[in-house]
């Protein structure tokens, strides 16, 4: 089976191009140093690079490390990289990998270590501070978990395990440092959203869902301190996103049909 990758311009409210993937893809990004590339991460392990100035084919392809699908991936800033080279952050539950393209070495990623916590199921980025957080459950018993990674394209809803979430931090081009580990109450099904802020007036903030407790929570880093449970009006939670701009900041949850949005001054 194969998809698309398709751009919308929200002037014009249509579809501008469509890529055409060799597998369904479950994650895509834009690059953050222009606006010509985009980064998509596809069903069967593989990244794929394009650049909308050629519409013919794939700027690159890479394929993953195995054939998990890659549920997240981020753009990563290139003023540490060498000229001329973009890197993103890829996840999927096998783990987290930095992968670099446009280079001329030979591309290795770099796989970011979190120790034995599981299969990765989340991972969030802050652009703005290189602060990462991974989120990750128990691993099911059978070591092949493609069947079930194809059981998460059926919607469902799931109940509480305990997990985890490791704090990593970013230096420099390709090094990272695991700062703090904290147990979660996670999923057991689905894949949760989730979101780092970097606000003036709190430092760095994790906004993520609790499954047992049904709400969302924000809790400070390194230290994972809880400072704020907010209530959510229905569930499960879809979607997680920070937007930072000049007037402050906006955190957005959607919970099934309801999109709940606060302010920096709603946060404690």
């Amino acid at each position: 089976n194969s998809g698309k990758l398709s751009v919308l311009s929200t002037k014009i409210n249509n579809f501008i191009l469509a890529y055409d993937l060799p597998a369904p893809a479950w994650s895509c990004s834009w690059d953050l140093n222009g606006s010509h590339q985009i980064y998509a991460g596809l069903q069967n392990g593989s990244l794929v690079v394009f650049d909308m100035r050629q519409t013919a084919r794939p700027l690159e392809f890479v394929n993953g490390l195995t054939s998990n699908p890659v549920h997240t991936i981020y753009s990563l800033h290139n003023s540490t990289l060498p000229s001329g080279v973009t890197a993103v952050l890829s996840a999927s539950s096998a783990g987290i990998c930095q992968w670099n393209f446009g280079g001329s070495e030979e591309r290795q990623p770099v796989v970011l270590e979190t120790g034995n916590q599981g299969a990765c199921i989340s991972l969030a980025y802050c652009p703005s501070s290189d602060d990462i957080i991974a989120s990750f459950r128990p691993r099911i018993d059978n070591s092949n978990e493609m069947a079930y990674s194809q059981h998460l394209l059926t919607p469902a809803i799931g109940q509480g395990v305990q997990g985890s979430h490791v704090h990593l931090k970013r230096f420099g081009s390709n090094c990272y440092q695991k700062l703090a580990v904290t147990c979660a109450n996670v999923n057991d099904v689905r894949l949760p959203r989730s979101a780092v802020m970097n606000i003036e007036s709190h430092g760095c903030l994790f906004a993520s869902g609790d499954e047992l407790r049904g709400e969302l929570v924000l809790q400070e880093l390194p230290s994972f301190t809880v400072i704020q449970h907010l209530k959510l009006r229905k569930q499960p939670i879809y979607d997680v996103k920070y937007v930072h701009d000049v007037d402050g900041g906006l955190l957005g949850c959607l919970c099934d049909d309801i999109l709940q949005l606060y302010g920096n001054h709603a946060l404690k």
